[in-house]
């Protein structure tokens, strides 16, 4: 099998760029070892976050990374057997997190995430799946008046930089939102009126899937590792044989350095890995949004399957053991707040998030490698700017005009 493109990775990221590669005539086989969004792309909030400009940086005050380093906070857990794997990366992080970098990241951002819920209505509308967008916004509920304040100054000047907007919420307004809420924990929320969602994500990258493969798209099942330069071009093996193409994209998400790292290319990526677990609501209760408890670090969205409990960040090595101890922490925390039954599942998900030191993805061709080109690296977003990468990479590729500057993005930044 011939085409032009290979695309190795079939998450939200890999499929838009498919599907982006694709509109514009290029023949284009999608390469995964599973199916489409069985990976990070299916284990998130299900939110489109319109209003995330500003990236999740690493903390800086000397006593939250205390708390940190010992896990007395259940946003996020270290794993100290991956301490020495971790540590350069972390120092990465948290130099990139200062005030003034996090600002150039946010402005580097802002073109991407300005797109994100127009690029995924227009494939919604493609797909025929444009009834999965949900116009809920996105409920930050806040337990003390200090960090009230302090988040509202934070979303002041987001808000005069960037244009998010946010309308205030106080426990009578929370109630009326969320009638199920124990609203009398909170002094307050914020509602992010911009994001959307969907009530399965890895619906939705299953749904793009399908259409890149009705368009005439071929999805294959292979290694990604098995990926070669042949003498005019790339392939990776199959059972059935190798299968080839001018050019390849590498949307591997936090498994893309394995790749490239064969190919004598290093790029700093690390992981911060996420739980999830699904819960049966009690009774007649409902939850009509996503809703952030920002103390505590989690998210609380309704889903197809029920009520998902997502954790903040895990601080360890891709591949170790599974330990989701955020979610026993949290779980008490989360059925104070909220009438929740049985869980659904017998164990919790698990998936990586795939992040650079700045905050931001990579995008554009690979020095040194002719036809081999990078879309990964998105964070937290990758469900959110799948669409809006995919469409930035296309451009590229094909030699159109790209819709913004692809240059805070490119692939030898961190040299």
């Amino acid at each position: 099998m011939t085409s032009d493109v290979l695309v190795l990775g079939a998450g939200m990221v890999g499929v838009s760029a498919a599907l982006h590669l694709q509109k514009r005539g290029r023949s284009v086989v999608l390469v995964d070892r599973r199916g489409a969004a069985e990976e990070t792309s299916y284990g998130n909030a299900g939110l489109i976050q319109r209003e995330a400009i500003v990236p999740y940086g690493f903390p800086r005050e000397f006593k939250k990374l205390w708390k940190y380093a010992f896990n007395m906070l259940p946003e996020a857990h270290h794993q100290w057997s991956s301490f020495f794997g971790n540590a350069v990366w972390l120092f990465k992080y948290w130099r990139n997190s200062s005030p003034e970098r996090i600002a150039a990241s946010a402005r580097a951002a802002r073109p991407l995430v300005e797109r994100c819920i127009i690029e995924h209505r227009a494939l919604m509308e493609e797909a025929g799946i444009v009834d999965m967008i949900r116009e809920t916004g996105y409920l930050k509920i806040f337990r003390t008046r200090e960090r009230y304040d302090q988040y509202l100054r934070q979303q002041e000047e987001i808000r005069r930089e960037f244009g998010v907007g946010f309308e205030e919420l106080d426990q009578a307004a929370l109630r009326k939102r969320e009638p199920h809420l124990s609203a009398g924990q909170f002094v307050g929320g914020l509602l992010m009126p911009d994001p959307v969602s969907v009530t399965d994500p890895s619906a939705v990258g299953k749904a793009y899937a399908d259409l890149f493969v009705r368009r005439g798209g071929k999805f294959i099942t292979a290694d990604a590792r098995t990926l070669e330069a042949t003498t005019d071009g790339w392939q990776v093996h199959t059972v059935d044989g190798p299968v080839k193409a001018r050019e390849v994209v590498v949307a591997l998400g936090p498994w893309s350095d394995e790749v490239l790292k064969r190919l004598g290319v290093r790029v700093p990526l690390w992981v911060k890995r996420g739980y999830h677990v699904h819960f049966r609501p009690r009774g007649d209760a409902v939850l009509n949004g996503p809703i952030f408890d920002i103390e505590s670090g989690f998210v609380l969205a309704p889903m197809t399957r029920g009520i998902r409990l997502t954790t903040g960040a895990e601080f360890a090595h891709r591949d170790a053991p599974k330990t989701p101890v955020q979610l026993d922490r949290l779980e008490p925390v989360a059925r104070s707040m909220f009438p929740l039954g049985d869980r659904v599942e017998d164990k919790p998900w698990m998936g990586a998030r795939p992040c650079l030191p700045d905050m931001l993805p990579m995008i554009g061709q690979v020095p040194g490698h002719r036809g081999l080109w990078a879309d990964f690296g998105h964070h937290h977003l990758g469900f959110t700017l799948g669409p809006a990468t995919g469409r930035l990479l296309a451009e590229m590729m094909t030699g159109e005009p790209p819709y913004t500057d692809p240059y805070p993005y490119r692939v030898d930044r961190f040299r």
